[in-house]
């Protein structure tokens, strides 16, 4: 079991239950999936676009431990010169024991390598509980390889709860250790 789901089960767990006042174990807050995504805009050109792909999905890949899926237009739209079917971006969506190594990566090795990193926002919430996070850099995961990086680009983490709300969902990702911004006081 890896370090951060034995310290949920052990500490995160019970903690929140004493906090929420929920009586049944079951009924509290998890972490049901990641799922981390970027879209690819540049080039223009459908191939050069399909090797940038293919380039960033090699990098999806290394950082999450599981292989993308290369997500498709859905319609055609002229004025961007895009057809529909052609390929825009790379999917992963974490599970089980790749989601826990990966937020454990994410919490531990990634977020502190940002520079001037302040924490991440609290505002992120979508208001039924999932929480959005944007990186800036992909180079900030120590898997990625300098050398094969054609461009720095960003992506988006998406945090999906079984809470119900924001409140909720935010213990749960605080209690998990992640780094939010403190909040500032008006005085």
């Amino acid at each position: 079991m890896i370090k951060l789901q034995q310290h949920f089960y052990d500490i995160v767990l019970p903690q929140l239950q004493k906090d929420l006042g929920i009586s049944s174990t079951f009924a509290l807050p998890r972490l049901k999936k990641i799922v981390v995504n970027m879209g690819v805009s540049d080039p223009q050109e459908p191939r050069a676009r399909k090797a940038a792909l293919e380039n960033v999905s090699e990098q999806f890949a290394s950082i999450t431990g599981q292989k993308p899926i290369i997500t498709l237009a859905r319609k055609s739209i002229a004025n961007f010169k895009l057809r529909q079917g052609d390929p825009m971006g790379v999917t992963v969506t974490l599970r089980g024991k790749r989601m826990w190594q990966f937020l454990e990566k994410l919490l531990s090795i990634a977020l502190p390598r940002v520079k001037d990193f302040q924490g991440v926002p609290r505002t992120a919430f979508d208001g039924n509980g999932n929480y959005s996070l944007g990186v800036h850099e992909q180079i900030i995961f120590p898997e990625v390889n300098y050398d094969t990086i054609e461009r720095i680009r960003s992506f988006q983490v998406v945090f999906v709860t079984s809470a119900e709300n924001n409140d909720t969902a935010f213990k749960l990702l605080e209690a998990l250790g992640m780094p939010f911004m403190k909040e500032t006081t008006k005085e």
